[in-house]
């Protein structure tokens, strides 16, 4: 079976294709470069270093023929996207839509979309459900959402199956805090550097915290399972970053300096899956609870 991976260079994506290559897969990776690094990647996966608007991507799925594209690649900064929001959605939106185009052309029998929990903004309840409304406060937010607006038209025009998957907040070995950096990444290299952790606002802000492994697990089920459906994959459990920050210096085993700044514009406050449905629909669940992830991510990270 052939895979297709975008960004599968970077820190979710190039854990997917490890995954794929181990179950036997025939697996190519469209990357730019541009936060995803070569070196993450097993020497039996096939690398294009291509953006996803560049017109030769759609050439290559169509002469790849492949049975599933996991699409991964993406402008994944909210401030980037408050700061340059063409950019965000040149990425986002019509990337997206190109690859949609090659897909459906070369016969691809399943499209797997990484989307976010940021589709819904700060709706400010307790646990989100599939059924909530989408009411993004950033253009990050607001051009994921786009993106699955036109893989579900894709399927009503044309037939394309997909899975959808909303990430909460994921972490993991290997990732950066730049980039698709996230808080727990951030957090690391300021231990690692022996610096103070910065937490913007009272740090009471939550978070749905998925360990990467996790993540992957859900995507490959989606090969197989769950067509045609929006899913979350998530744990279901609020972290706030108060939390989290004690949690790291409790596996650092000593105290680090906190510094409390001010609160950034775009975040959201709180934001927190309910992964039911892809229990049901996926037959997966997540295996990590976030203190046996964060022990794992730290060991790799601080050496």
């Amino acid at each position: 079976m052939k895979a297709i991976v975008t960004g599968g260079a970077g820190f979710i994506g190039s854990h997917l294709v490890h995954a794929l290559v181990s179950k036997g897969l025939e697996v190519h990776v469209i990357d730019n470069l541009s936060t995803g690094h070569a070196d993450r990647l097993p020497h039996q996966s096939e690398l294009y270093q291509l953006d996803i608007n560049d017109p030769e991507t759609k050439n290559l799925v169509l002469h790849i023929k492949p049975h599933v594209v996991f699409h991964l690649a993406a402008q994944a900064d909210v401030s980037t996207s408050i700061q340059l929001p063409a950019m965000d959605a040149e990425v986002n939106i019509n990337g997206t839509i190109q690859l949609l185009e090659a897909c459906y052309e070369s016969g691809v029998q399943k499209f797997i979309f990484a989307s976010t929990s940021a589709v819904y903004g700060d709706l400010q309840r307790e646990l989100l459900s599939e059924s909530d409304p989408t009411n993004p406060i950033s253009f990050y937010g607001l051009s994921k959402w786009a993106a699955e607006c036109y893989i579900r038209m894709f399927h009503h025009f044309y037939k394309l199956p997909y899975t959808i998957l909303r990430f909460a907040n994921v972490f993991g070995p290997g990732q950066t805090p730049k980039g698709e950096g996230g808080v727990v990444a951030i957090f690391l290299e300021k231990i690692k550097e022996e610096l103070p952790l910065i937490i913007h606002g009272d740090g009471e802000q939550t978070r749905d915290f998925i360990y990467v492994k996790d993540v992957v697990e859900a995507n490959i089920a989606a090969m197989s399972h769950a067509s045609c459906r929006t899913l979350h994959v998530s744990t279901g459990t609020q972290t706030t970053i108060n939390e989290l920050a004690e949690k790291l210096q409790s596996i650092h085993d000593s105290r680090v300096a906190i510094v409390r700044t001010t609160h950034r514009h775009g975040d959201i406050r709180h934001s927190c899956l309910d992964p039911r449905l892809a229990k049901q629909h996926l037959n997966w669940s997540p295996q990590y609870d976030v203190l046996t992830g964060l022990t794992q991510t730290y060991r790799h990270h601080i050496k």
